[in-house]
């Protein structure tokens, strides 16, 4: 898989809802009503991320959720961050 541009990155982050650059890697951070909560939609993007053969690093704190993409076979990020972020926001709602 091709390593996005530094322009590509950018015209991605402008779709992409409170994810940011970081470490050459796009993060968010999700906050939920509980530890439960969170727990439970860690599951079904885990799912998601199986599904797709690509994993995110991610912390869970009681309810507040990080998860950092980038493809490490391409030593950076590329269009399979940019998809799964996509379907990351969509199962988060």
């Amino acid at each position: 898989m091709k390593k996005l541009t530094t322009n590509e990155i950018t015209a991605a982050l402008k779709n992409l809802s409170g994810w940011t650059l970081k470490d050459d890697m796009i993060e968010k951070t999700f906050t939920f009503g509980d530890f439960k909560e969170a727990f439970a939609t860690m599951t079904h993007i885990a799912f998601e991320c199986e599904k797709r053969n690509h994993h995110p690093n991610w912390e869970n704190v009681y309810n507040n959720l990080t998860i950092k993409l980038s493809t490490h076979d391409a030593d950076g990020l590329t269009q399979k961050d940019i998809d799964l972020a996509k379907s990351i926001d969509e199962i988060v709602g």
